[in-house]
């Protein structure tokens, strides 16, 4: 276990440097993108000039228990050439949700995730020695300076280690005691959050927040669900935001949390190729502005104003239409 904190402690190092002098930060983020399909949102995501790409999940349909399968899904993914654009000049970071890891659902009884996992850290172009190589899960955390404020991006694994979700009648209902991120993710987390950090943006593939529909979320584990909202709050933490996707769907999600001084905000951008244009009524009491069904993806701006850390979030669809903002201070 020392050893494994060392490493990721020196990997922490090479990424705050990566950002050190950034008075400013501009990061996009997405997820639920079909390799075959056509990819149009890249150059409107270019646009913006973004200095980081965060992948949330379903980077890559690969649904397979063919290694060769899904690496090869993901090397046609990375010959798209408006990919190519944008990550010649765009950091990337990520984790997965279940098309990535294998199989629709899954979670740690998947028999392949070993192999998974290194297919996709070598489509986040992470270097063969790094020690997310040796760690068991796609989990990974990343800090960057924003003039004087220090702003974490810590990436969750909710499938390498998560318990079996139970259906009922074909739909997915709550497992009352299962766990998600599994005693060592925990562990780590929790060590992550005492980094005293101005902001934490903490990505998951699922949905966090939202309750009421009968999909993957976090709410099918509500043990776990309420672990996370209860490690946040007695760590303290002085600003968070979440980010999630798998939903085919855009939304804000909304929540007060006792001992936060800051509402909770959970945004999903799920939909780069393809979205839910049925879904026009899916209920959720914590929505703040509209549900967005077309093709979108989420942009995050950053910047230190008057010693305070600014933060303008948006869902923005083609030809960079903006769906929704939301504009924050921590």
């Amino acid at each position: 276990m020392k050893k494994f904190f060392i490493a990721i402690i020196l990997l922490l190092t090479a990424a705050t440097s990566w950002a050190q002098n950034n008075q400013s930060l501009t990061v996009a983020f997405g997820s639920c993108n079909r390799q075959n399909l056509e990819q149009p949102m890249w150059d409107f995501i270019g646009q913006n000039n973004p200095d980081l790409w965060v992948w949330l999940g379903d980077n890559i349909y690969g649904d397979s228990n063919d290694m060769n399968v899904i690496k090869a899904k993901y090397d046609l993914q990375l010959s798209n050439l408006g990919y190519q654009k944008l990550i010649a000049k765009t950091k990337v970071i990520g984790t997965w949700d279940d098309h990535d890891y294998g199989k629709n659902d899954a979670g740690k009884e998947y028999p392949h995730k070993k192999e998974t996992q290194q297919l996709a850290l070598d489509f986040f172009n992470v270097p063969k020695n790094s020690p997310l190589r040796s760690i068991e899960g796609l989990y990974s955390a990343n800090t960057y300076q924003v003039g004087g404020k220090t702003v974490k991006f810590i990436l969750l694994d909710g499938r390498y280690h998560r318990d079996t979700i139970n259906k009922v009648a074909g739909k997915n209902s709550p497992n009352e005691t299962g766990d998600i991120l599994g005693e060592k993710q925990w562990d780590w987390l929790a060590n992550e959050l005492k980094s005293k950090a101005d902001l934490y943006v903490i990505g998951s593939g699922i949905q966090i927040l939202s309750e009421e529909h009968p999909y993957e979320k976090w709410a099918n584990f509500p043990k776990a669900k309420q672990r996370l909202l209860t490690l946040l709050q007695k760590s303290k933490v002085n600003g968070a935001i979440l980010l999630s996707g798998d939903r085919h769907i855009g939304e804000f999600s909304k929540t007060e949390i006792k001992g936060l001084n800051f509402p909770l905000f959970d945004v999903t951008s799920s939909g780069l190729t393809h979205s839910s244009t049925n879904n026009i009524s899916e209920k959720n009491s914590q929505r703040v502005g509209p549900l967005i069904n077309q093709k979108h993806y989420g942009l995050m701006l950053l910047a230190e104003r008057n010693q305070k850390l600014e933060v303008e979030i948006s869902l923005k669809g083609l030809e960079n239409v903006n769906y929704h903002t939301e504009k924050l201070i921590f």
